[in-house]
């Protein structure tokens, strides 16, 4: 990519300067996953069959420090290991046309995405990856399918994951309904909880919530807000962070957030019934896409060192919310 191209590009996408020249996103596709590597080391592989639904695992720093968590991929003696489809980064929704696709219960017969094919990938300073999915019943009748686009890049700012999900109503119209399970959404790392243990065992933890009201820790859950970002130190002191950028186009904004503080960092723009308490009105939150309709979200993750503040979230926010 010439300097030039690569220079209007990130200026389109509101993208910080890159970290260095050297660093390139590169994709290899494999039966169950496409690997994906930044300057020959492993970021993270978009794992895409063996699960009711794709995700991003690991997530990984240029020295290997994860910004997510194992379980379920592997067993962690420091992990709670409690929703096993809280997997990485993934999108999904609790409610669409009245079957769940964000949990995975068997005996509540809950759905799956399923990926129809991989469109494109793109090596370079800035990676892309296109896929085509399709969002099923636990019978196998699809509900709708989409298009994600992925753009990855590591910054000086930190390592950039966009997200582009268009939702196609392909076989029909479809009804994102209104429930806190949802939807663009990461596990973080198990040592930058907010809280700690689970039930009678829950202590608190050294990690922190904020988001771009100033609200913090666990009244962050259900608030709407521009940005979230969840940080806290590592067993060796080192503070890490994962912040999720809601853009202003995307419906709902600002979005409403099923942040929790117990390590999921997740923006839902259809959950208003849940988060308002508004339970005379069950249906609030819900978006139709007409039959051959399309609804467009944006989402941008920003893996980096150090709090919101030393890590500027906000002044990044503004950046990406300037982009097209």
């Amino acid at each position: 990519m010439r300097h030039s191209t690569l220079l209007l590009l990130l200026s389109t996408l509101g993208f910080p300067p890159l970290a260095a020249a050297a660093d390139r996103v590169t994709f290899t596709r494999h039966d169950d996953r496409v690997r994906i590597e930044i300057s020959g080391k492993h970021f993270s592989d978009y794992i895409h069959r063996g699960w009711p639904k794709p995700s991003l695992y690991p997530i990984l720093d240029a020295d290997g420090t994860s910004y997510t968590r194992d379980f379920p991929f592997k067993q962690n003696p420091a992990e709670v290991p409690d929703h096993d489809w809280h997997r990485g980064v993934w999108f999904a929704h609790g409610a669409v046309n009245g079957h769940d696709l964000w949990r995975e219960l068997p005996a509540k017969k809950t759905g799956r995405i399923v990926l129809d094919a991989i469109l494109e990938t793109s090596d370079g300073p800035v990676g892309l990856l296109r896929l085509r999915q399709r969002w099923e019943t636990s019978e196998g009748r699809i509900l709708l399918t989409d298009e994600t686009t992925l753009r990855i890049a590591r910054t000086a700012a930190g390592t950039i994951l966009d997200y582009e999900v268009k939702l196609l109503a392909t076989h029909g119209a479809v009804t994102l309904g209104d429930t806190e399970e949802g939807t663009m959404a990461v596990r973080i790392n198990e040592a930058i909880r907010v809280t700690h243990g689970k039930n009678k065992d829950t202590r608190a933890g050294t990690g922190h919530l904020v988001n771009s009201e100033g609200v913090r820790e666990k009244p962050v859950w259900g608030k709407r807000a521009a940005w979230c970002d969840a940080h806290g130190p590592l067993p060796d002191g080192r503070v890490i962070g994962i912040a999720l950028f809601d853009h202003p186009q995307n419906a709902s904004h600002p979005t409403w957030w099923h942040a929790r503080d117990y390590g999921l960092l997740s923006a839902n723009p259809f959950g208003r019934h849940d988060f308002e308490k508004l339970k005379d009105q069950p249906k609030a939150g819900d978006r139709i896409i007409p039959a051959g309709g399309e609804l467009v979200l944006r989402y941008r993750l920003l893996f980096h060192r150090g709090d919101e503040k030393a890590a500027r979230i906000a002044d990044h926010y503004r950046d990406y919310a300037a982009s097209r």
